[in-house]
């Protein structure tokens, strides 16, 4: 069973400056719900109540947004208001939430790595929350979660097909197709932001993962690169070289929430699929 959840939010968010001074990026709206909200649920909707955000020493506002406030309970329950935070209050009351400060932004290898007592000896998922996935049944990590109940020494990966420039920007796999499936792949290799022209597959690696606790000791182990930063991307190399990483193809509509336009766009198509008038 996998029962934790990392979530590493503790980058700066330079994209959105001035906006994320003083605000995490991870807390911009798709409507009235942030993106770390959204990513809490669908770690719930998977089976998970244990939440570890791996945030930076600035800004303290997610813990804030996953606090109980008494104080506006009351003063709006009588209200017409009080229906928009019941969804709030159900995740207060089912989830256990723990903040771990991330002293220098090292990467998200070393972000993950922060979490290793969190996480003790048991498998974990993690989310990106930039990555952002309308809520449906069956959501990414719920599909991960069966595909480790049958490989459970195994890392999952979430990757998709991306078939224009943009490829350059993500981490893409070389790997073949197990048999008798058509989404799921053996990876052999993992490139970070290669060129086009060097990129092995238009498979590229989207922010959802499941790691063993071994993922741990690769990382103690993983050299910083030349702008000191680890890579998760190579430590997943280690076990891709052992033959065990394996990566699911995903065919649902996802919004890179990092990016401006990916935001603008989340928030229109959003807009247009669930406001009631």
């Amino acid at each position: 069973m996998i029962n934790k959840c990392i979530f590493p939010v503790a980058g700066y968010g330079t994209r959105f400056l001035p906006f994320t001074k003083a605000v995490p990026k991870e807390m911009l709206p798709i409507l009235n719900k942030p993106l770390i909200q959204y990513a809490v649920e669908e770690a719930m909707d998977a089976g998970i109540f244990s939440m570890c955000m791996i945030v930076n020493k600035f800004k303290d506002s997610i813990r804030l947004h996953f606090s109980s406030d008494t104080e506006m309970e009351m003063l709006i329950r009588e209200s017409s208001k009080y229906s928009l935070l019941e969804e709030l209050y159900n995740i207060n009351e089912r989830c256990s939430f723990n903040y771990i400060k991330q002293q220098e932004m090292l990467g998200l290898g070393d972000a993950i790595n922060q979490g290793k007592k969190f996480i003790n000896k048991d498998s974990f998922a993690v989310i990106l929350p930039d990555d952002f996935f309308p809520k449906i049944d069956d959501s990414v990590l719920k599909q991960m979660i069966e595909l480790h109940s049958n490989f459970e020494d195994y890392c999952i990966i979430a990757v998709e097909e991306i078939n224009n420039d943009n490829l350059s920007n993500y981490g893409v796999i070389d790997g073949k197709l197990l048999p008798e499936s058509n989404n799921i792949f053996r990876v052999s290799n993992l490139i970070e932001k290669p060129e086009l022209e060097r990129a092995p597959s238009n498979l590229a690696v989207i922010g959802r993962y499941i790691f063993t606790p071994k993922i741990f000791d690769i990382l103690k182990n993983t050299k910083a690169d030349r702008r000191g930063e680890i890579q998760i991307t190579d430590a997943i190399n280690v076990l891709a070289n052992e033959g065990k990483v394996l990566a699911l193809k995903i065919n649902l509509k996802r919004y890179d929430c990092g990016s401006i336009d990916g935001f603008i766009k989340a928030n229109i198509d959003m807009h247009s699929k669930y406001i009631q008038y």
